[in-house]
């Protein structure tokens, strides 16, 4: 029985009342004794009914409580054991020691005590030994918040359900907007007639019109060559899913007809403003005409970018009018800089030392002092021969300097022109990129996503061969008393000869159009071929490289270096450029460690395969034939298998298109 509730007894105030009361009788007594009789009788049956009432009260209440105490018992053990909560109980063992009946639900068994809480999920022990508060996660069709009391060892399960289904359709309902640009539009109906130009505007118009309409994406035509997507993220989704089979069906079509057009899109994707959204999309569509055209670029708000496309080679489509606007630009910014300092990338090669030469020569030929940056400890093998022939020819050799005299002397006046690379990371010395405030980038690769802030001047074309091969238009147009002796315009010549495998791969007409200038002005060609010879312990290096191969995949070839040897990039690019030379081979990966700790890998296709993406997976780069990657703190067996993993990936449902 509670405190409260105690024998039937007469209150403080009665008590208090009565006794006044029986000393007032004694005075009546005393005085009346017939009137105390009277009052005596009265004051009796007073205190028989107060009694009596207190006493009913007292009963009263003791029915109520244990009425109201059932009532409370009952609705907690409903509760309990009926409303849509799963409860669980579990030991130190992560056992189920007790569930209430909603959580039997979710198991095919008559319950779930004894069974592991890893049976429900691996996540739930996680969060437990984390000490996480709560977690989110699914079970069958349902999605619960799992809310965790460690000390009582107790699980709170709340349905989300419909919750998260109301999250979804806010992401799916989220707006992505889209530039679809028509590639080399412009140039290939320069010279057909209006009726022609019209069938391919008709028939892309169409295209792109069925293809919008079974996606319910809203398009619209806002010039010739450019058309405005407004969708969804769900919709978004499903064209990631079919890889933007629209891609292959207007170059399958236009090819029908001998035309080369092809697609870029990109696209802006992000719980942003919509003009933000649209600077996404276009930032995209620039990136994807970057690196080639004929793919789809997605930029998330976060700057993540996802490609997709990019199966055929890069057609040549920059014109002679491109490179005298930027031969006249850069002649400017030479002209007003009290310098110029020229770096390639890190490790350079023929054609990074090759174009660095051109610059320096424009340089001098508008009357500025040029600098190129080389690291002396940092030259491969492979241009060894290069530079020794450049330590020979002192005035040359004077205009190299070390990237600890280049930080010394550069001024905010100072331009810096980076060839061969765009990506901060690769350069020669990132910290020069924040020393200057004019930096010129001249690239052949195709644009990533890493990129150098701010440029004052880019001259990116992933359809030529070299960067060596831009540099050398560059040159034609520069002031007539510019002069190439035999060396410089050799050096620019084993750019072009070494980047295209002597003319045989990315090679189009001004390819041979740039050799034929650069012949003109001297170019040795049994130079380059001298420059271009090997040691003969290289080249059983690189046997052994090969005898180590594997073919993985149908067409694609991998080989494993030995644990423990380093071999330099050369080596590892050599060996994957020979393997494409064998039969039956369409791509190859040639994986070794490198002398500065590395894990390289070099990849090469046939066009195929694009090894672009593959690489950029394992944050690499390059071109659709031609690229590399090198990564940190993995054996040579964990690069084997990540590479295979996003091999079958690419294959099975990843971007080979």
């Amino acid at each position: 029985m509670p405190d409260f509730i105690k024998k039937p007894s007469m209150s403080g105030h009665l008590q208090i009342i009565y006794v006044l009361s029986v000393i007032c009788l004694g005075f009546i007594w005393y005085f009346q004794w017939i009137i105390g009789l009277i009052m005596t009788a009265l004051l009796i049956a007073s205190i028989y009914y107060s009694v009596k009432m207190e006493r009913n009260i007292v009963v009263e209440t003791e029915e109520y409580i244990s009425t109201l105490s059932h009532r409370v018992k009952k609705v907690g053990e409903e509760a309990l054991l009926e409303m849509p909560i799963g409860i669980a109980l579990f030991s130190d063992d992560f056992l189920i020691e007790w569930v209430n009946p909603y959580m039997n639900q979710f198991t095919e068994d008559e319950t779930l005590v004894g069974k592991s809480l890893r049976e429900l999920s691996d996540d739930i022990v996680t969060a437990i030994k984390e000490e996480k508060n709560d977690i989110w996660l699914p079970i069958d069709a349902f999605d619960f918040q799992v809310v965790i009391k460690k000390e009582e060892r107790l699980l709170y399960f709340f349905d989300r359900t419909k919750q998260k289904e109301i999250q979804n359709l806010y992401f799916n309902e989220q707006t992505i907007l889209g530039i679809i640009f028509l590639d080399n539009y412009e140039e290939i109906t320069q010279a057909m007639d209006d009726t022609a130009k019209s069938q391919i505007n008709s028939r892309v118009t169409s295209i792109l019109n069925e293809w919008s309409n079974q996606y319910g994406i809203y398009l619209k035509r806002t010039s010739q060559e450019r058309f405005l997507a407004v969708m969804n993220k769900q919709i978004l989704r499903q064209l990631e899913k079919t890889k933007f089979e629209i891609l292959d069906e207007v170059r399958e079509l236009i090819s029908d007809r001998n035309v080369p057009l092809t697609l870029s899109i990109g696209i802006g994707s992000g719980e942003v403003s919509l003009p933000t959204l649209g600077e996404l999309a276009q930032s995209s569509l620039d990136l994807a005409l970057g690196r080639g055209g004929d793919q789809v670029a997605i930029k998330e708000e976060s700057g993540k970018v996802r490609f997709y496309g990019g199966k055929t080679n890069p057609m040549e489509k920059r014109t002679r009018v491109r490179a005298r606007v930027i031969s006249h630009a850069l002649k400017e910014l030479v002209s007003e800089s009290d310098k110029v300092l020229i770096m390639g990338h890190k490790s350079p090669d023929m054609d990074s030392i090759g174009a660095a030469i051109g610059i320096l020569k424009i340089a001098q030929a508008n009357d500025v002092d040029g600098y190129i940056v080389l690291d002396h400890d940092d030259i491969d093998t492979g241009v060894q021969r290069l530079v020794e022939e450049i330590r020979l020819e002192e005035d040359l050799w004077s205009h190299f300097i070390p990237p600890d005299h280049a930080m010394d002397i550069v001024s905010k006046n100072t331009l810096l022109v980076v060839v061969d690379t765009h990506k901060p990371s690769l350069v020669a010395e990132s910290r020069l990129l924040n020393k200057s405030e004019h930096v010129v980038v001249i690239d052949h690769h195709r644009r990533a996503e890493e990129f150098i802030e701010n440029p004052t001047l880019v001259y990116m074309e992933p359809y030529a061969s070299s960067t060596a091969e831009l540099v050398t238009e560059l040159l034609e147009y520069q002031p007539k008393n510019l002069k190439l002796n035999m060396l410089e315009s050799t050096a620019l010549l084993s750019g072009i000869i070494v980047d295209t495998k002597s003319f045989t791969l990315r090679t189009g007409s001004r390819t041979f159009d740039a050799a034929s200038y650069l012949r003109s002005k001297g170019a040795d060609t049994v130079l380059v071929q001298k420059f271009m010879k090997e040691d003969l312990d290289i080249y059983i290096e690189r046997s052994h490289l090969i005898e180590n191969t594997k073919i993985y995949r149908e067409g694609v070839a991998i080989s494993v270096g030995e644990q423990g040897n380093t071999l330099g990039p050369v080596i590892i690019a050599q060996a994957a450029d020979t393997l494409l030379t064998m039969s039956g081979i369409k791509a190859s990966f040639v994986i070794s460690e490198r002398s500065d700790g590395r894990i390289g890998i070099s990849a090469r296709s046939l066009g195929d395969i694009n090894v672009q993406i593959i690489m950029e997976k394992m944050n690499g780069g390059g071109h659709l034939t031609n690229a590399a990657t090198q990564l940190d703190d993995v054996t040579l067996e964990e690069a084997r298998e990540q590479l295979q993993s996003i091999i079958d990936e690419y294959f099975e449902g990843g971007d080979s298109e």
